[in-house]
């Protein structure tokens, strides 16, 4: 029982951490000090969608699920859990980039609005 809740735990917590790579530029846009985990966070989630590796917090969770009696699943988090509420198939390699795109296109926008206001704050203060 104990291992199906850290599992369930892990789920959590992987779902949450992706929503934090997507749309974390926009929190740092109100408290900029998150900025210095949010872009390891978006590196880190771009990452693992172009390599198509899967996701440490996947095989741990995988590991709890087993240890509880369960079948772990192949694949990785978003193939598993995301895809089935997005997509009714599974995940290809096309989307998996898609993904990764999605990721970097979203914070490129909002990092670049940031700086933009940033250098236009800095230029009426001079």
């Amino acid at each position: 029982m104990i291992y199906d809740i850290v599992a369930d735990g892990l789920v959590l917590l992987h779902f949450a951490f992706i929503l934090f790579v997507v749309f974390g530029g926009f929190l740092v846009l109100r408290w900029r000090r998150l900025i210095w985990l949010h872009i390891p966070a978006a590196v880190w989630g771009a990452l693992i969608e172009f390599a198509g590796w899967i996701c440490p917090l996947t095989i741990l969770e995988n590991l709890f699920r087993t240890a509880s009696g369960d079948a772990g699943y192949s694949g990785g988090f978003i193939e598993n859990y995301i895809v089935p509420i997005v997509y009714p198939e599974g995940l290809t390699r096309g989307e998996q980039l898609a993904f990764g795109v999605v990721v970097v296109f979203i914070n490129f926008a909002v990092y670049g609005w940031l700086l933009a206001r940033r250098s236009r704050n800095g230029a009426e203060g001079v």
